[in-house]
């Protein structure tokens, strides 16, 4: 198995390197290569750092033999290219670059090509030119949440820890609700796909009411032990407990990674863990749900299942859900968790750094 050659770096080269990085006012691909040979000065292998920053592996190959060809330098220039030179100049470029980051229309939160264009009296082709080369893409945005849990980095490391290394004689059991999944019957019937039209429901539905999906998502082997029940109080929280009790072997320890929700620590619920010491319960971060990867089954039932279905009740609602769980557990597949504690540890610390930045 070929593996990249190794880079190291002096000190000067390093600090070079995070300015690059880091600096707002340097274009996306020179921080992206400055990123790339950081990463793989880290020892960390093409595959993943195409992972980090958002390329193909093959595009991180490339950069990290060219500083190890041409150092600093090499970074900051592309190789020439055979055919036609580009249109667009390197001052109009940066210009473009300048105004999307720094500048915003009179009346609206970005810019749109054509509204950029008459800006800066320039053509739509030369600012959307000019975004491909450098990676922008204003009419995109992207929501996060920086976790304020004091406990953060333990409960991180915890979780992570049982997807990563699961003890022995032990089941990893990542649990949630969804709640609130309505039984929604479109007015009108939908048409079918054909060639060349995709299939449409109507926009307006009647309600049926709702249910709440109770999951439990075996990490090792990607089994989910599901119930539906009308509401998400401690009492049916019970149920399900007791219900993974009645479905797993007896003999084996089960680690339960949880959210904060109040009914996963209502003085009822600890009186019955009391009594079955085999449950061991985990919680995640507050303001953290996308670490526990039951979250990930949820996706796919909403986007698979039941957002472009029409139900008539709830019965009608519930029995396509547990259809639906079933025929998953005929052929299951787990999601492998790839994220180390330490990786995710290091993006929450340059988030809170460039939040603190802003609020300066």
């Amino acid at each position: 198995m070929r593996v990249a050659k190794t880079i190291e770096l002096d000190a000067q080269t390093e600090r070079e390197l995070r300015v690059l990085s880091q600096r707002k006012r340097i274009e996306v691909r020179l921080q992206q290569r400055a990123r790339i040979v950081l990463l793989a000065a880290k020892g960390m292998q093409n595959k993943d750092i195409a992972v980090e920053v958002g390329l193909d592996r093959r595009q991180v190959a490339l950069w990290r033999e060219r500083f190890l060809d041409g150092g600093v330098d090499a970074l900051r220039k592309d190789a020439p290219r055979s055919g036609r030179p580009a249109s667009v100049m390197a001052e109009m470029e940066s210009r473009i670059v300048q105004a999307t980051l720094h500048e915003k229309p009179a009346n609206a939160t970005h810019w749109s090509t054509r509204t950029l264009a008459e800006h800066l009296g320039v053509g739509a082709t030369t600012v959307r030119t000019a975004w491909r080369n450098n990676g922008l893409k204003p009419h995109l945005s992207r929501t996060f949440k920086v976790s304020r849990d004091p406990r953060f980095e333990h409960k991180l490391l915890d979780v992570v820890g049982l997807y990563l290394n699961p003890p022995e004689h032990a089941l990893v059991l990542s649990c949630d609700e969804k709640s609130q999944i309505q039984a929604l019957n479109r007015t009108q019937p939908g048409l079918p796909m054909k060639a060349g039209r995709a299939g449409t429901v109507t926009h307006d539905y009647k309600r049926h009411g709702t249910t709440t999906l109770f999951a439990a998502l075996n990490t090792l082997d990607g089994r989910v032990i599901s119930m539906c029940q009308p509401r998400h109080r401690h009492a049916e929280w019970l149920k399900f407990l007791r219900l993974i009790d009645r479905r797993t072997p007896k003999g084996l320890t089960l680690h339960l990674v949880v959210d904060n929700y109040a009914t996963h620590n209502h003085p009822d619920v600890q009186i019955w863990l009391a009594k079955h010491p085999r449950f061991v319960m985990h919680f995640t971060p507050t303001g953290a749900s996308w670490l526990n990867m039951v979250e990930r089954f949820f996706r796919d039932i909403t986007e698979k299942r039941i957002r472009r279905d029409s139900f008539i009740s709830v019965p009608e609602l519930e029995l396509a859900i547990d259809l639906y769980v079933a025929q998953h557990n005929i052929d299951p597949k787990p999601f492998i968790w790839t994220a180390s504690a330490s990786d995710i540890l290091a993006k929450v610390t340059r988030a809170k750094a460039a939040l603190a930045a802003l609020s300066r």
